[in-house]
């Protein structure tokens, strides 16, 4: 029962965060989002840390950070396919993904279900076919580009599930310390150099001209600043994002501690609902009605993997 509770409550808090996460990414770069919700995620966890009792051990340490790498690369894609849109198409496709790593890893793992959890694996790859075709006018329609990256980003989250199970189950939020640490540090060095690597040839292509000085051509125009205004929200939008996102984190953790990587992360997975209530509310997006039998499918279908 408190699996399911943590896995469910998780699930909506992911998408919730997730919004956010595709708000903040329309309005600065996808790097940089992820880059500043792992530190504001990474305070709240060291403010937790002295309350909740963790052993450092080396198993902790090791795949903590690894979860930090396929986090960082996890949430870079999914943020930057929210962005693109629609968000209520490509969030239910990330997530009937990663239910479907952690499933396979299961399997090979020497996992077994009932019979309903092959079917269920079976209609979620019909609910990713209803959900990318789009039949009719008007309708929304993800870009190929969305949808690769929602494919790698739905791997990589089941990945990061996969890497969090194995650490100690007395490790406490010390795994989540060393993920947030390994996931900002990558991205404020990726983030760092694509901003060098502008500025260079910024530098390369402007040519100045003395103002006023006869003969002379208009000067060189360097490139438009980013809107301070709309720069500040994206970064409200990605500190509250990795505040909500590291909650999650927890709600995850608290329920593989309890209970088995399948069930968790498949509950885990329903996490596009916080997302499409969102987006349908605030952008009101507009799904077509094969679109929404794909979605209805790939929620039955992680309902169904939860009692497989």
């Amino acid at each position: 029962m408190l699996t399911a509770f943590f896995g469910l409550t998780g699930a909506v808090v992911y998408g919730s965060a997730d919004f956010l996460g595709g708000l903040a990414a329309k309005r600065i770069s996808a790097m940089l989002v992820t880059a500043v919700s792992a530190v504001s995620g990474l305070l709240v966890v060291l403010l937790l840390l002295p309350f909740v009792a963790g052993e450092w051990s080396s198993s902790a340490v090791f795949w903590g950070a690894l979860s930090g790498v396929t986090g960082a690369l996890a949430i870079t894609l999914l943020y930057a396919c929210l962005a693109i849109g629609p968000m209520s198409i490509l969030s239910p496709l990330t997530a009937v993904v990663s239910a479907i790593v952690p499933m396979t890893a299961g399997l090979f793992g020497g996992e077994r279900f009932l019979p309903i959890g092959y079917w269920a694996l079976g209609l979620a790859l019909i609910a990713v076919v209803l959900v990318g075709f789009v039949p009719e006018r008007g309708a929304v329609r993800p870009r190929l580009l969305g949808i690769v990256m929602a494919l790698g980003s739905g791997s990589m989250i089941g990945t990061f599930m996969i890497l969090i199970d194995q650490t100690p189950p007395d490790s406490g939020l010390v795994p989540l310390v060393l993920n947030r640490v390994v996931n900002g540090g990558i991205m404020f060095t990726v983030v760092g150099l694509v901003a060098l690597r502008a500025r260079r040839r910024r530098a390369a292509v402007t040519v100045p001209v003395l103002v006023g000085e006869p003969g002379a051509a208009p000067a060189a125009v360097p490139p438009a600043a980013v809107d301070r205004s709309i720069a500040r929200t994206g970064l409200k939008l990605a500190v509250a994002c990795g505040v909500i996102d590291v909650s999650a984190n927890f709600l995850l953790l608290l329920g593989l501690r309890l209970g088995d990587l399948t069930v968790v992360s498949v509950l885990t997975a329903m996490y596009p609902a916080g997302t499409i209530l969102l987006a349908a509310v605030v952008l009101k997006e507009r799904i077509a009605p094969v679109q929404w039998l794909g979605l209805a499918l790939a929620l039955a279908a992680a309902g169904m993997l939860a009692i497989a």
